[in-house]
């Protein structure tokens, strides 16, 4: 379901993280990336400043390149008309990262959910989905969306 992400995760992301020592952390990026532009999608508008939020944060957050920003955000289109769960995606998070990581990883879903100000309830039900599928124990996610919703208030400011 999600084999070309995974491909495109395998074959830029993990060989640069050992060269780099940084690589958990960009990994850890470009996963969330795909799980940004499902939030994006979800409440069925692709609202602009939601894409906003989501490229802002491959990009400026994520610090990657306009090729892979570019890439990942064909790949993670394409698998979202595909997808019909996420398990297989969030066992790929679950074996590579660290709690504080996977609590990353639904912040960054919140940002996107609260980018337009109003988090709908099948956003809202797809970050819980994913948080749960990630581990993450209930006080972090709201914890997470918290900062998140902080955030969006001080860039309408």
């Amino acid at each position: 379901m999600l084999q070309n992400l995974k491909q495109f995760f395998d074959r830029h992301m993990l060989p640069a993280s050992r060269e780099q020592g940084q690589g958990a952390q960009h990994a850890l990026q470009v996963a969330t990336a795909a799980l940004l532009f499902e939030v994006m999608r979800m409440d069925g508008e692709l609202k602009e400043v939601e894409r906003h939020a989501m490229t802002a944060a491959i990009q400026a957050r994520f610090e990657l390149t306009a090729e892979e920003t570019a890439t990942l955000l064909r790949l993670a289109e394409a698998e979202a008309e595909q997808a019909t769960d996420y398990y297989q995606f969030t066992a790929l998070i679950n074996q590579h990262y660290t709690p504080a990581q996977k609590e990353q990883v639904v912040e960054h879903m919140w940002q996107v959910a609260s980018a337009d100000h109003e988090i709908d309830r099948f956003e809202r039900t797809l970050v819980h989905k994913v948080a749960d599928l990630l581990h993450v124990p209930r006080p972090a996610q709201i914890a997470a969306r918290e900062r998140a919703m902080h955030a969006a208030r001080q860039h309408t400011k």
